[in-house]
């Protein structure tokens, strides 16, 4: 019976263990135990989806991966992409198993500067390698991670906004950057070290208070961010002036508009947020209002297969159309027009166009351009204001 109690108390110990609810206490990493990588899954796809010239290495075809129960592996594959300045490129994939040729590559461009926060990177490498010395104790992934950590608190601007790329490039990557969740990612790994997250609990109190300051100035700056338009509060743009604040063009088909895919990801974020503040509370509560008068009905987006046509940068044997559907649930566009408020579209022309069906093929079937984010926020927002703001009505204006 002894036994028995033994055994169960073992597996359940296991369990918190793999979930990162509690200290590894020197255990050795085990083929058991495994960190989750789908933080890591953007940066795969456009490693092996999409052609990009400024690659240190490329895929190769059956490009054999480790198991996410090869945690040092992984890890070591991190530490090697990491640049001598603490950061991290983008658009590898962290589960590949490289040779000893494109292994010399990357540590041969380990002094190059071109880090970046796009793609999920950076912080998602700093929390992986986090978590994995809290599983195997190797001091090297502590250390790393430290690095990064001091990378990203060296790449805020002093109004509390984050570019895309550290040290700055002469293009729209200066730009403070909520696409593809950049600052929004930098932020929750920042909180997550001020919320005492177990796998943080290597980083020392001077850290912690740099972090504190960096992550206020963070939170000011998205909420001045905020656009104002027609005089009511509504979401963000995908990048932001670094200098002014206001909605700035990304790349070609990335015009200033309002937001709701990035959009929604910072309003689940600040929801997050224990003990809101008056602000807070008023950015989330006009964001909401704005989703619900953005949404639309009884269309959906449709895939379907295509002729292949090569293009620079990608393949494309698929092509996307809205169709009507009474019964579609609702959709929010990806853009939505300043001013005017309509759903906007723009391809590498980089014209304004207002439907799905102008944009042209290679950016239609490669770029979304409908989401259903904005939902998240509908669903969990009844609950965060029975919390935290019970007695505050969504505001009108």
């Amino acid at each position: 019976m002894m036994n028995k109690k033994i055994i169960v108390v073992a597996i359940l110990s296991s369990s918190l263990f793999l979930c990162g609810a509690c200290p590894a206490k020197n255990k050795p990493a085990n083929k058991e135990y495994k960190i989750d990588t789908s933080d890591f899954n953007d940066s795969r796809h456009h490693w092996y989806d999409i052609y990009e010239a400024a690659n240190i290495i490329n895929p190769e075809p059956n490009k054999p991966c480790y198991r996410p129960t090869q945690i040092k592996e992984i890890a070591d594959n991190i530490l090697l992409y990491q640049r001598n300045n603490g950061g991290w490129p983008k658009n590898y994939d962290m589960l590949a198993k490289l040779t000893k040729e494109e292994k010399a590559k990357i540590l041969k461009a380990k002094s190059l500067f071109h880090t970046t926060f796009d793609n999920h990177t950076t912080y998602t490498h700093i929390e992986y390698l986090a978590k994995a010395y809290e599983i195997t104790k190797v001091k090297r992934y502590k250390d790393a991670a430290l690095r990064g950590i001091d990378f990203t608190l060296s790449a805020q601007y002093p109004n509390g906004g984050w570019p895309q790329f550290y040290p700055l490039e002469d293009n729209y990557s200066r730009h403070i950057t909520f696409n593809d969740d950049a600052m929004t990612g930098v932020m929750i790994m920042l909180k997550d070290i001020i919320d005492n997250k177990p796998f943080y609990s290597f980083v020392d109190k001077t850290r912690r208070e740099k972090i504190k300051i960096a992550f206020d100035k963070g939170l000011a700056c998205i909420l001045k961010c905020q656009i104002i338009d027609n005089g009511k509060l509504t979401g963000w743009c995908q990048q932001h002036d670094e200098n002014d604040l206001r909605p700035a063009t990304g790349r070609a088909y990335e015009l200033p508009s309002i937001c709701n895919d990035e959009g929604a990801n910072i309003i689940l974020f600040l929801m997050s947020i224990d003990k809101p503040g008056k602000e807070i509370i008023n950015s989330i509560q006009s964001a909401v209002k704005w989703f619900e008068e953005s949404k639309t009905f009884g269309i959906r987006v449709e895939e379907v297969n295509a002729p292949e046509v090569k293009y620079p940068l990608r393949v494309s044997k698929i092509d996307r159309k809205v169709v009507k559907d009474k019964s579609a649930r609702p959709i929010w566009a990806r853009f939505y027009e300043l001013g005017t408020h309509k759903p906007l579209f723009a391809d590498r022309r980089g014209m304004p166009l207002y439907s799905l069906a102008e944009v042209d093929r290679e950016r239609r079937s490669g770029y979304t351009y409908y989401t259903y984010e904005p939902q998240k926020v509908l669903d969990e927002y009844p609950a965060w204001q029975a919390k935290w703001a019970p007695c505050q009505n969504v505001p009108t204006k």
